[in-house]
């Protein structure tokens, strides 16, 4: 290997630490943005048809189905509810109701024999000789216009005005506008226009397999939904505004519904709304809906949207919130749910998504996603001082710290540990050993993810927090992790006296791999990182030497400085597990690369090496930036690069959604996202969709991943690691600002 000059390897240009960004970067101001949550409402029998729903000027909500009206029963965000039979006027229980709505933010029924209403203190009968009339619209001064789907009725005062029909097709929908005082009617095949003041029905557009339709931008368009699309049509001039609308998240209309200003639309896969950027915001799975199957949208209450499927009502409500309210939320979410023996765990086990039903899960990663936690409320504590947040950070240090002692091995960290008897229970039974306590046993194998995500977190405590026990332990735990792999020649040295699978740092092995192996880079640069940490705080000189040993007589500097355009494939010649490791793009080794930078940049040994590290980091960065990575995004500011993709990042944590649970998605159907051929990294589309569009998915997961059909609500992510980490990292860094202003999100 090359000599490099020992500027670099001096102590003499001591790096540069700060909690703060520097002058050229910016910071994002935490004000108010509007987050979406469901609260769902399910019918308990199948054989239920749902066809309407409506929301009167009170808030009330009212669903017309194959057994009558039924209204929400129970039902919060996480808690869904039921559809019950509603018998709040029980003398109309009697009536043959063929259709419900509103006119003037007021119910109206439709029934065999009349329009009526218990609005108006009773006064709206308008009988009619339409015995079938299931569709209906209200004008002006109490004038309806009523349908069978053939006939049309226009009544006013029990009196029928004008009769007619459309020719040669069946009436699917009416719409009354004030603008222009005309009623507009859609068949499955035409669309017309009837006056009530000339009593003038006029054909104006004719196409087929239409669906439903609404009028937007205040009258000016009609919205037509088709099997296979939609239409824009001019209601002025009535010419259709460019070609039918087929690049969308699914084709087949359902239901259209113009609501505040917003284009919602239903179909058989979900519901979407359209954007002001021409995009759409796609509604699918049970984290929005109880069914796919959309039959209805309305306007609710508070900005609210009601989309009524085959199998429920899903409420999607609109709440303002600024990221520390969205923070504060998560927070109980993980101290409620989310908390075992101390570590940061999934809940699972869950019967349809009811987490009053699941069990705290063991897992291979329970130091690192704990490690990931605990980063984040030691960067809370840094920013706000909060005692809960330090007391947050103490039973989490006392989880890592007994990963080390409940073992017999000097130095070797645990994957995790549970009460003795559940074996079988737990994930990887085989790698399970007893303790020397009769009472615990724990998880041997322990991984280099594990190794580097202690380091991440040990050293942000001991840097960060100014409690003497707390900072005293995380320096102990340091050294005690670092001696363990520095005597043992680089490796993790399991129970049975051999390495573990993938805790070796070794020149033998690390250099083993061809340079195009990724795992020779992340090695090289996770080791270096974890020396310099431990040097930084116990200064002792082994971790200094041996860092510098590595860099210069076994080009581990030139290892981690390697661009990852060079990252891929093994060549043919390789063994087998190289071309393991080689066959795609591995995303939790960004996880790794990451986190190991706070110790390689933030504890580099001289500003030399610092500015080579940045350059290696940022590298990395512009291989990241389609994923619009939040967590990696904010790492990358430790650098103080004024451009780190602050937009993207807090795109990531506002469009998080708040509902972590495990439900069946689906995107590969979409009409609006542009694939892409198969490639190294696993980019399946040319931008990647909304984190509330996709699978919960950990920063080690790839986030182009469209579907995740298996476990529908089995579990629940913590937000611990997934949102809280880069929310509280960016707040440290200074690229994120308090709150100013905004109200937390409430349950209903």
């Amino acid at each position: 290997m090359r000599t490099l000059s020992s500027l670099l390897f001096s102590g003499i240009l001591p790096a540069l630490i700060t909690g703060h960004p520097t002058n050229a970067q910016s910071g994002h101001q935490d004000k108010p943005f509007w987050q979406d949550y469901s609260v769902k409402h399910y019918i308990d029998k199948p054989t239920i048809t749902l066809s309407g729903v409506y929301c009167d000027r009170n808030g009330s909500i009212k669903v017309f189905s194959s057994e009558g009206v039924l209204h929400p029963y129970g039902g919060q965000f996480l808690y869904p509810g039921t559809l019950q039979p509603d018998r709040t006027y029980r003398t109309i229980q009697g009536k043959k109701i063929n259709a419900i709505g509103t006119y003037d933010q007021q119910y109206v029924l439709l029934d065999n024999k009349a329009i009526l209403s218990n609005a108006w203190a009773g006064k709206l009968y308008s009988e009619h000789t339409l015995p079938n009339a299931r569709l209906f619209a209200g004008g002006r001064d109490f004038t309806f216009l009523i349908s069978d789907g053939r006939a049309l009725h226009l009544l006013k005062d029990a009196k029928t005005l004008w009769s007619g029909s459309l020719p040669n097709d069946e009436v699917i929908g009416l719409h009354f506008q004030k603008e222009t005082n005309q009623f507009w009617i859609l068949g499955r095949q035409s669309l017309a226009t009837f006056s009530p003041t000339t009593n003038k029905l006029t054909p104006i557009f004719t196409g087929k397999d239409f669906t439903a339709f609404d009028l937007s931008s205040g009258g000016q368009k009609v919205i037509i939904g088709t099997r296979n699309g939609y239409i824009e049509l001019d209601a002025t001039t009535q010419k259709p505004i460019g070609d039918i609308r087929r690049k969308l998240p699914a084709t087949d209309i359902t239901a259209v519904a113009d609501i505040n200003g917003r284009l919602w639309f239903g179909t058989s896969q979900g519901a979407f709304a359209l954007r002001p950027d021409g995009k759409y915001d796609y509604y699918y799975g049970e984290r929005w809906l109880p069914g796919n199957q959309v039959t209805h949208i309305a306007k609710g209450k508070n900005k609210a949207v009601l989309v009524l499927t085959n199998a429920g009502l899903g409420e999607i409500c609109f709440r303002q919130m600024t990221l520390h309210d969205k923070a504060m939320f998560f927070d109980k979410q993980v101290r409620s749910r989310h908390i075992r023996n101390g570590f940061n765990a999934s809940l699972s086990g869950l019967g349809k998504g009811n987490v009053a039903s699941g069990y705290l899960e063991d897992s291979d990663n329970d130091g690192l996603w704990t490690s990931m936690y605990l980063a984040g409320e030691i960067f809370r504590y840094a920013v706000t001082k909060d005692e809960e947040a330090l007391q947050n950070c103490r039973e989490s240090l006392d989880a890592m710290e007994r990963l080390y002692t409940i073992n017999p091995i000097p130095g070797f960290p645990s994957r995790s540990f549970e009460r003795r008897g559940f074996i079988s229970q737990l994930a990887d039974p085989d790698r399970w050993q007893h303790a020397p306590h009769p009472e615990w046993d724990w998880k041997a194998t322990t991984s280099s993810d594990e190794a580097i995500g202690h380091i991440f977190a040990f050293g942000a405590m001991a840097e960060l927090i100014p409690d003497k026990d707390l900072k005293t332990r995380a320096i102990n735990l340091i050294d005690t992790l670092m001696g363990h792999i520095v005597k043992n020649d680089l490796y993790l040295i399991d129970y049975n006296g051999k390495p573990t699978q993938w805790g070796k740092w070794n020149p033998k092995y690390v250099n083993g791999f061809d340079p195009s192996i990724g795992d020779r880079k992340l090695n090289s640069s996770n080791i270096i990182g974890m020396l310099q940490t431990a040097y930084h705080f116990t200064k002792k000189e082994i971790y200094r030497k041996k860092a510098f040993e590595l860099m210069q007589q076994h080009g581990y500097l030139e290892n981690l400085m390697r661009p990852m355009k060079q990252i891929g494939v093994a060549a043919g010649s390789t063994d087998d597990l190289a071309k393991t490791l080689s066959d795609s793009w591995n995303h939790s080794d960004d996880e790794m690369y990451f986190v190991g930078y706070w110790g390689l940049y933030r504890y580099a040994f001289n500003d030399t090496l610092k500015a080579k590290y940045k350059k290696a980091i940022l590298d990395h960065w512009q291989a990241e930036r389609p994923e619009k990575e939040g967590a990696w995004n904010i790492f990358t500011a430790l650098t103080g690069v004024k451009d780190f993709d602050l937009k993207e990042a807090i795109w990531y944590l506002q469009e998080h959604p708040l509902d972590l649970i495990d439900w069946s998605i689906a995107n590969s159907h979409r009409q609006d996202i542009e694939p892409m051929a198969p490639n190294f990294r696993r980019q399946t589309i040319k931008e990647v969709l909304p984190p509330d569009e996709r699978p919960i998915q950990r920063h080690n997961a790839n986030m182009f991943n469209l579907d995740s059909r298996g476990a529908n609500g089995l579990s629940e992510h913590s937000a611990g690691d997934i949102w809280l980490l880069p929310y509280w990292m960016g707040r440290y860094l200074g690229v994120i600002s308090a709150p100013v202003g905004g109200a937390p999100i409430s349950r209903k």
